[in-house]
Formats: C-alpha cells, structure tokens, sequence
C-alpha cells in the first residue's frame, strides 16, 4: 500500500509539523510529509523542515490583501501541484473558507489544544484555569466549515494540577498534542476513520 502524501500547514515555530516529520520516519508509518507551506515568510517551522528534508513553499496572505479566496486559491493550487492526498493543520493562524474547506473535506485535520467541544477558539489554557477543570487536553478532528467542530479523530488529557499557570498547562498540552497528532494521521490514513456526511452533520466511522 503506498503512503499518503501529506502537507502541513504551519504559521510559527512547527513544532506539532516536527512531530509528524519525525513520526513519519518509520518505515511502516502510512503517510510521509511531502510538502509544509506557511502563510508567513518568516515562520521559524520553514527552516526545521527544510533541516528535515521536507519541501517548502510560502503562499504569502498578506500578498492577497483581504481576498481571502485569492489566497486560498494560490494555496490550493500548490498543494494540488504536489499531489498531496493529505493535509494536516498544525498552529495554521488562518480562518479557511466553506470553499476551502468542503474542497478538501475529508482530508484536512487540524490540532485544538483543549478537550473539544470544549473551548473552541482561542485562549484555551486560560479559559480552562477560569472554569476550574479537572481535566485538560488536546483533540484531533476532521475540518468542517463551522470552527473546531469536526468530527474527533483522537484525544487525550492530562489532570489539571492546583499549581499549573497557563504557561505550564500549555507546555503539558504540547506534548500531549505530540504524541496524539501522528497517532491520528496514521488512523486516517490507513482508511480506520473517514468523515461521513449525512446531510445535517458529518461524523467519523
């Protein structure tokens, strides 16, 4: 069975893309990363992929001004250059359009460092020390166009310490999305979860 080709979009530093370049490594992991794009030039995660061996490209959106399909567009069409069969969102700080996101339903996956459907958004750490959980984590899940509210993949959680600060939580988080996000592309891409659409709403079989 041939590995599928995948693509990890990244803003910043990669380090959930490190996870995967490494994970991928294996000779009996189904899928290797072929390409990582960013939004922005100067992202650090460009330069540890290309120290990997992994291709890089930059589709620039402030090139695009606020057209957003514009970008998207010029996205979509370096990953379709590459063949890519995958595409794995990993700190992407871009909202993506229903025209994006229903292009590649079914083979997008993003990262969310909380317990979905639990805080969705931003701030997670902080909001999660706010409500006074117990239990705090990281979810992987299919893209669909409404955010963070695709069909969940993998999760995993750590207790949430009397002493932990967001700085700490989210250093704790990190290496539990490190750990999940590899586990959940090897499911996905050995064809063991898959988005299904009933009309209403998707769910994972």
């Amino acid at each position: 069975m041939s590995k599928k080709r995948v693509a990890v979009l990244i803003s910043g530093r990669g380090s959930n893309m490190t996870a995967l370049i490494e994970a991928a490594k294996a000779k009996d992991y189904p899928a290797e990363i072929v390409l990582v794009v960013s939004n922005r030039p100067e992202a650090p995660g460009l330069a540890r992929a290309r120290a990997a061996g992994v291709e890089t490209a930059v589709v620039d959106h402030a090139q695009f001004g606020e057209d957003r399909e514009a970008f998207e567009r010029a996205l979509d069409g370096e990953l379709r250059a590459h063949r890519i069969d995958l595409v794995c969102l990993a700190g992407f700080m871009r909202l993506l359009t229903p025209w994006f996101v229903t292009r590649w339903s079914g083979r997008m996956l993003n990262i969310h460092p909380a317990l979905l459907p639990q805080f969705k958004g931003l701030q997670t750490h902080r909001r999660a020390l706010a409500a006074g959980v117990k239990r705090h984590g990281a979810t992987v899940h299919f893209v669909v166009p409404e955010m963070d509210a695709g069909p969940i993949v993998a999760q995993d959680s750590i207790a949430v310490g009397d002493g932990d600060t967001e700085e700490t939580l989210a250093e704790r988080v990190l290496e539990v999305e490190h750990r999940i996000y590899p586990r959940a592309l090897r499911i996905v891409a050995e064809g063991r979860a898959s988005l299904v659409s009933t009309g209403k709403q998707e769910s994972t079989r």
